[in-house]
């Protein structure tokens, strides 16, 4: 029922006495436990108004007669609230650009990324990042299979991503873009159908127009909320730039140790499942070689139980 009280606008507009109709309508439905009859009000509106707010759904079946479909919106459209609340279906989802906005230290993230992304074509690049994060990653490549090094980058990886997606994504301010599509769809929806049983019905031409421009407002306020919505791709992509800027040198670090340096020996080779023994090099899905493929099948694995554990719900909220 989010448009109650722009279809009390329109019966007003059409007929200023309406109002009174309404306001009677009110004051009885108070008297009466929310409900009304026609006896009720017989006097205070004609039997016409009457059959326009049970015919424009302001009026819906209750118990024993009729009650107000939307007793919120229609007590604003009475107050004159509606201007600042019922003027659109957008207009009821508060978004605040400024929520969404990247800060200096998440653009200089972007471009760190950005920077770092060359290495995989250059071998130069390569090797002076893969070099400085064997300083730190040397040890524990010194203390454990290749196959467990890729399992523990995955495991941390995974672990920071899981936080920073928790962190950085506020999903209540995505909820809100959702939000906002959602309402503008729905108002379209009522439009249409309300247009449908206009034109069974043999309106005059004068409201099936009214109905036309409302469905063109409504057209308009969803093309601004599908350019609005790049709110809700920043608020999602500003995490992923903090992942890249973390991740692409360890992973760049894993491809300089198997395609510079080289693993020698029983390293050289896993045991991979489903597929049996393999070299980090062989490609295992298309072109895709075998390290990357084990890579993401430990990232994806530990990301899942690491959000389960830590009760991470990257899920949009409602505002």
């Amino acid at each position: 029922m989010t448009r109650t009280a722009e279809k009390i606008d329109a019966l007003v507009r059409e007929d200023s006495s309406m109002a009174d109709a309404l306001e009677a309508i009110r004051e009885k439905a108070d008297r009466n436990g929310g409900e009304v009859q026609w006896a009720d009000v017989s006097d205070e509106l004609t039997s016409g108004q009457w059959g326009r707010l049970i015919e424009k759904g302001v009026l819906i079946d209750g118990d024993k007669g009729f009650e107000i479909a939307d007793r919120e919106a229609f007590d604003r459209a009475l107050d004159g609230d509606a201007d600042s609340t019922g003027g659109g279906a957008s207009a009821d989802v508060d978004v605040d650009d400024e929520d969404s906005s990247w800060s200096q230290w998440d653009k200089l993230a972007g471009v760190g990324a950005l920077l770092l992304m060359p290495g995989y074509w250059f071998d130069s690049i390569r090797s002076v990042v893969g070099s400085t994060i064997d300083v730190v990653l040397g040890p524990l490549d010194a203390a454990l299979p290749f196959y467990a090094v890729i399992l523990s980058v995955a495991l941390i990886t995974g672990l920071y991503s899981s936080l920073l997606q928790a962190n950085l994504m506020d999903t209540e301010v995505m909820g809100k873009y959702q939000e906002q599509m959602k309402a503008v769809q729905e108002e379209q929806k009522e439009i249409r159908q309300e247009k449908k049983e206009a034109e069974e019905r043999g309106a005059s031409e004068e409201e099936i127009e009214r109905l036309e421009d409302e469905l063109e407002r409504a057209r308009e306020e969803q093309m601004e909320a599908m350019a609005d919505n790049l709110g809700m791709f920043k608020e999602q992509f500003r995490p992923m730039v903090w992942i890249m800027l973390l991740t692409i040198p360890l992973f760049l670090w894993m491809y300089w140790k198997i395609q510079t340096v080289g693993i020698d020996g029983a390293e050289a080779t896993a045991v991979m499942p489903l597929v049996g023994t393999v070299e980090w090099n062989s490609g295992l899905v298309g072109p895709m070689p075998a390290w990357i493929v084990w890579y993401f099948l430990c990232s994806m694995g530990f990301s899942q139980l690491l959000r389960k554990s830590l009760n991470i719900d990257m899920s949009p909220s409602g505002a």
